[in-house]
């Protein structure tokens, strides 16, 4: 089906023919107040919508400060993968190398450098934007954004980070691109960051190519419009 119908439920909705582009917007909130905050990962915001003409609407909110994840490939379009335990399913998932942005103001590059050295034990000359995204937006602030990594080095064993708790126990495997994307499309694979990073890096790779993805200092105004809440216990 092209073309526009009456109502703009199909076909394209610009009228001057422009690509789909998400545009911040922030509608009233009458009331804002916390439900839960252990100053951990998350918080939890109970939100009174004001959503014009005397309508009012009640809304959670589940408070992140957002995340990096790493698509690591080596010259054999290998991927790199962490191999952990996800105790909210219940199951070890296959995963990028990923991490919390939960210092304020912090560089979300070097974010990226610091969890591909720490889960993956490799660090990476080579770093492009893939994918930028919100993860859950009808409940949470999170964002998240993918990196492709290459020019892929070992750290040696000696200076190797050791993980704590579920990354205590936490193997990596290099895994052929081809075969990942062929998991996530057979339900094999679950987690986001390496759902969006693969199709996304297959994409590329078998599209306009690695070389015009967007250099990994490119500015993240999705990320910026939402604000930045520090989580603190109540």
């Amino acid at each position: 089906m092209s073309g526009a119908t009456v109502d703009g439920r199909f076909g394209n909705q610009n009228a001057d023919g422009a690509p789909p582009r998400d545009v911040p917007e922030r509608w009233p909130v009458a009331s804002s107040s916390y439900t839960l905050s252990t100053g951990r990962v998350i918080a939890v915001r109970k939100d009174v919508v004001d959503g014009g003409d005397g309508r009012e609407f009640t809304r959670d909110v589940v408070v992140h400060s957002g995340a990096v994840g790493i698509i690591a490939m080596d010259d054999r379009d290998r991927m790199l993968l962490v191999h952990q335990y996800r105790h909210p399913v219940g199951h070890r998932l296959f995963e990028p190398p990923a991490g919390l942005l939960d210092v304020e103001g912090e560089d979300y590059l070097a974010a990226a450098q610091r969890e591909l050295y720490e889960e993956g034990h490799v660090r990476a000359r080579d770093w492009r934007v893939l994918v930028d995204a919100f993860t859950s937006p009808g409940m949470t602030t999170e964002s998240l954004r993918i990196y492709l990594a290459r020019g892929l080095s070992e750290v040696p064993h000696d200076e190797r980070h050791n993980g704590v708790d579920e990354e205590a126990d936490m193997t990596v495997s290099w895994t052929p691109l081809a075969d990942v994307v062929a998991g996530v499309l057979a339900g094999d694979l679950h987690n986001p960051s390496l759902v969006m990073g693969a199709l996304a890096a297959w994409a590329a790779r078998n599209g306009a190519g690695f070389d015009a993805l967007r250099p990994a200092d490119a500015p993240w105004p999705a990320r910026e419009a939402v604000p930045y809440e520090p989580l603190r216990p109540t």
